[in-house]
């Protein structure tokens, strides 16, 4: 089965309606398109960032659209933050648990410490049709926009609704 268990255990806990479809390994949005286009045909599929603050002792997790570029001097701005930066690879692993590339809200659910924020871009709010990684690349969850916001608020990590 392709995805970290935890992610399916929860999802089925919750009685949260998805579908999942494995595929080839996808590390950036042109990698993508190697695979079948019709898996995603009628889905905002996400795009996921890992950012930190200038000092490093704030994360967060930005979920937004494939399409939508970040402006991060902006989006500092909208949430408060110092200046935003990637965070590496090394911080990726220590909070969330995930290769890069496996990126996705679900990530929360290997943040034990609540120490990411995760940051919602405003225009996915009410998207019944919401596409992202079970935290490896190796597959897509398929689920309703409001069940990825509760997983996350009922886990208990800090949300912020921007404009991406």
């Amino acid at each position: 089965m392709s995805g970290q268990p935890i992610v399916y255990e929860t999802l089925d806990k919750m009685n949260i309606a998805y579908r999942k479809e494995e595929h080839e390994a996808v590390f950036s949005a042109d990698d993508r398109y190697k695979i079948d286009q019709s898996i995603w045909e009628g889905y905002t599929v996400s795009k996921n960032l890992f950012l930190r603050n200038s000092k490093g002792d704030k994360h967060y997790l930005v979920v937004t659209s494939l399409e939508k570029k970040a402006d991060l001097k902006r989006l500092a701005e909208e949430i408060g933050s110092t200046r935003l930066s990637f965070g590496s690879e090394k911080r990726l692993d220590r909070y969330l648990r995930v290769k890069p590339g496996s990126i996705s809200a679900f990530c929360v659910l290997n943040d034990d410490d609540r120490a990411v924020t995760v940051v919602f871009d405003k225009d996915l709010v009410g998207e019944k049709h919401f596409a992202l990684h079970p935290n490896e690349n190796t597959a897509t969850v398929f689920i309703d926009f409001a069940d990825v916001e509760r997983l996350v608020k009922e886990h208990g990590n800090e949300i912020i609704y921007a404009r991406l």
